[in-house]
């Protein structure tokens, strides 16, 4: 899923006069191409509308912001693939339909591919999409490196020349990726020899030559820094694959910062370290090959053919077979499971609390409801939410309404104002972290030792890390007692340091509200509004 509304730079077709135009984020802007309005249609030609009658759908492999990813089964021969399943109520605006819409038109234009995720079928009933794919077993990218135990310039330059192939197919066919990170890369088996595949077409882009857009969208510790300042092209995806480049050869990633301020004026600084270790044990070739890739002018940054043709993978088996370090691996192992602590972390906040929260939105309910017909009308929303100290107009009230009125009734059942009533609330972020803290707290005493953390991420890795476990702690300990704390808890997650999470949303409320101020020495002033 991405954003759709990533629109060209001085795109104007809607400025015509006399036209009134339409709201793209009203609940019934889809209605242009379902007249009707009785239904939501996502899907232009889906294969078919029940997928029961030929997959069936298995256990959850994966879960992200719209849809649940599921193990789903060919009835017809045995063979597995892999279901996203997409609900329709989660599609609140028109530009979650085009999304979804987009990335399925996306995945069918493009060609047969070795390392990019082939199509099966798509279908749509009246509650949700289903996207069926080539399903991939063999994990992530990083877990990968990682299980080997022995990682060389050869390895990562054979990784770095499939996402490069991945990213000029992309770009060949008129497609900008958008959204290149190692989490969108899985081995398609368990075999040694597996190939690596592109997984996710979420935030991808039809694109034009000189075609320029202006939305920021992605992950923030991959973005370009002219995706920051919002004039942007396929450019943005050969950084994004030197980002990946940088983190393979050293394990961590070349713009770090602890704030969304600070990643993003270090992205603008595009100041890159090779004076840590192993940079001075690494080749001069494939350190070119980094600085040209994160070249911060577009123009002079490398295209994806002259990555291909660079000396560094011209001569990928050539390369240095040397490992580059047991700090290597480590910080990746790190990275990858500290990854999953988060992960784990806002799994709790995202559900885990909501039904902590279900007996207060139910007590709310039938304070409303008053005359008990477990249905809630515009007046006796307008009603309860003064009742309740939110003082909202009735212009808001009916925006409300149209929101959170799935079927379209006029009123509001339970399940439809449980959606209002978590947007109206907005329990605050300390108190969603402190329910996450607790999860991990299990002896309550106040701090998340390493024991706990250990028994928490059990599932996500190989326990006997130690080291692991060790240097996640050191890195959140900042007082050096050997536990976290709350408060340390709490920067953590509020780091913005969450690589997997940064995805359409993050980039909405996070990054939607930076500006860059040119400052007289040439650099870049950059503030995000609210923080």
């Amino acid at each position: 899923m991405g954003n759709c509304c990533a629109s060209p730079a001085g795109s104007d077709k809607t400025k015509q006069k006399g036209a009134k135009k339409l709201n793209p984020f009203a609940i019934d802007h889809n209605k242009s191409r379902n007249p009707s309005g009785l239904k939501l249609v996502v899907l232009d030609d889906p294969t078919g509308r029940d997928i029961s009658s030929h997959y069936e759908l298995g256990k959850e492999l994966g879960r992200g912001e719209f849809g649940v990813t599921y193990l789903c089964t060919d009835k017809s021969n045995g063979e597995a693939y892999a279901c996203k399943s997409i609900s329709k109520k989660k599609l609140r605006t028109a530009i979650d339909v085009e999304d979804v819409r987009r990335e399925v038109e996306i995945m069918k234009h493009m060609p047969e591919h070795p390392n990019i995720v082939s199509l099966k079928d798509t279908y749509e009933d009246e509650t949700a999409v289903h996207i069926v794919m080539e399903l991939c077993e063999g994990g992530e990218l990083f877990d990968r490196i990682v299980a080997r135990g022995h990682y060389t310039e050869r390895a990562a330059a054979a990784v770095t020349r499939t996402i490069v192939e991945v990213v000029q197919m992309c770009h060949k066919h008129g497609v900008i990726h958008r959204d290149l990170k190692p989490e969108n890369f899985l081995f398609a088996s368990k075999k040694e020899t597996a190939p690596l595949k592109a997984i996710d077409f979420g935030l991808s882009v039809f694109f034009k030559p000189g075609e320029r857009f202006t939305e920021i969208v992605g992950s923030p510790y991959y973005m370009a820094p002219e995706v920051l300042k919002r004039n942007y092209g396929p450019e943005i995806d050969v950084w994004s694959a030197g980002v990946i480049l940088y983190i393979l050869l050293c394990g961590i990633p070349p713009f770090w910062a602890e704030t969304e301020q600070g990643v993003a004026q270090a992205i603008i600084r595009s100041v890159v370290d090779f004076t840590r270790d192993p940079w001075p044990r690494i080749s001069d070739n494939a350190k070119d090959l980094v600085k040209q890739m994160l070249n911060p002018d577009p123009q002079k940054r490398l295209t994806a053919q002259e990555v291909l043709d660079h000396p560094w993978l011209l001569n990928a088996k050539k390369a240095p077979n040397v490992s580059l370090g047991e700090t290597v691996r480590a910080r990746l192992q790190q990275f990858s499971v500290m990854n999953k602590f988060k992960k784990r972390a806002l799994r709790v906040i995202a559900e885990h609390l909501s039904v902590e929260e279900v007996a207060d939105i139910k007590d709310m309910f039938q304070n409303m409801d008053t005359n008990n017909n477990g249905k809630i009308t515009p007046e006796e929303l307008k009603c309860g939410l003064h009742k309740f100290g939110h003082q909202v107009t009735d212009a808001d009230v009916q925006v409300l309404m149209n929101a959170a009125d799935v079927d379209g009734n006029g009123t509001l059942d339970y399940g439809e104002f449980v959606a209002v009533s978590i947007h109206l609330r907005r329990i605050g972020n300390d108190e969603h972290l402190h329910k996450a803290f607790t999860y991990f707290d299990q002896n309550k005493s106040g701090y998340i030792e390493i024991e706990e953390l250990r028994e928490c991420l059990a599932d996500d890795f190989d326990p006997n890390h130690e080291e692991v476990i060790n240097a996640i702690i050191h890195d959140v300990d900042t007082d050096k007692d050997g536990k976290v704390s709350y408060e340390e808890f709490a920067t953590m997650m509020k780091a913005g340091t969450d690589w997997r999470k940064a995805s359409r949303q993050y980039s909405r409320e996070r990054f939607n509200n930076l500006s860059l101020k040119l400052q007289k020495d040439g650099s870049f002033q950059v503030t995000i509004a609210g923080r």
